[in-house]
């Protein structure tokens, strides 16, 4: 069970963290999760109704991950798991809460800031942490070092996490996911403005995921006619022109294929900062790709994912490159 949820909590890549106003939030709540291509709630116990909103997401909506947060005692451990918790978050190191969980067989997540925590933690048998309050305790530069020394343990940063720093926790091997709420305000549930918070998982998905413009490919008959392009850009555009085996890219920005691949025309290559979070994006949204594509290297990237569609006779790929 524990490997399943890590596995999950790694590929979706964030938690939203509810303070839900009434349980009656939870449903919609978690259907605008779903449609904002974050099936995933941490519904903490710092509003009465946690627990009822639990049950009520694991009862609706069971595709929905779901775990309880802010848990402080066993008591609001034991009524998470009655409920139907699927891991449990707690914002420091109190071992009767990891043992409750661990009797359950229910993933404990407790928060550690310190070497020292870290190591509790690990003599309790855990090596998933999370990390709070992550911003007001160093952030990614802190992180980065307090988890050097400790190479088999994953955190969870939470806490001044945001659209504009996720990426950069996301960037660091030891980080399976992060925590945040700016997705899901108490003041859209409040005024069951569910639409909104679907449009703030998306882009937040999107700022997770890293998606940018790579570069276009262009396909061409030859190798020559390859070169020529390039050329000819270089001297209009004073782009410089870097050859390899397989084409020639006009800076960044505008590969020439020597030969023509997938795509009537070439193909439009994005950027993502991490592969299998992607194609598990691509997952959600019913597109498909290409399985002969995902394919890890000698050097850990994947290359290029191919999408099955095209777009304007190009074909569409990621890339973590």
């Amino acid at each position: 069970m524990e490997r399943n949820i890590f596995d999950d909590l790694y590929r979706i890549g964030i938690v939203p963290v509810v303070a839900l106003p009434s349980p009656d939030c939870a449903v919609p709540l978690a259907r605008a999760l779903k449609d904002g291509l974050i099936p995933c709630a941490e519904i903490t116990f710092r509003t009465e109704g946690a627990a009822d909103g639990i049950a009520a997401v694991r009862a609706a909506e069971p595709d929905v991950l779901v775990g309880a947060g802010t848990v402080l005692t066993t008591a609001q451990a034991e009524s998470a798991i009655a409920a139907g918790a699927q891991f449990i978050v707690a914002p420091g190191l109190n071992p009767d809460v990891v043992a409750c969980a661990q009797e359950h067989g229910i993933p404990a997540l407790p928060g550690v800031a310190t070497p020292t925590e870290i190591e509790k933690a690990m003599q309790l048998g855990l090596n998933t942490l999370k990390f709070f309050p992550a911003e007001q305790a160093g952030g990614c530069g802190y992180l980065k070092a307090l988890a050097g020394p400790y190479r088999q343990v994953r955190f969870l940063p939470t806490g001044g996490i945001n659209a504009a720093n996720i990426a950069n926790y996301l960037a660091l091997p030891s980080v399976i996911a992060c925590g945040g709420s700016w997705m899901v305000p108490g003041a859209l549930m409040s005024a069951g403005r569910y639409d909104e918070i679907t449009r703030l998982c998306r882009e937040a998905v999107r700022a997770a995921l890293g998606l940018r413009l790579a570069h276009v490919g262009i396909s061409s008959p030859s190798a020559e006619a390859a070169l020529g392009g390039a050329a000819a850009l270089e001297g209009l555009l004073g782009l410089e022109k870097i050859e390899n085996s397989a084409s020639v890219f006009s800076d960044v920005a505008v590969e020439w294929m020597k030969g023509c691949g997938r795509g009537e025309y070439g193909h439009i290559g994005f950027h993502v900062s991490n592969m299998e979070r992607a194609v598990a994006w691509l997952e959600r949204r019913g597109v498909e790709y290409l399985p002969e594509t995902f394919k890890r290297g000698e050097n850990g990237k994947y290359g290029a994912v191919y999408l099955r569609d095209t777009v304007g006779g190009f074909a569409l790929h990621l890339t973590d490159d």
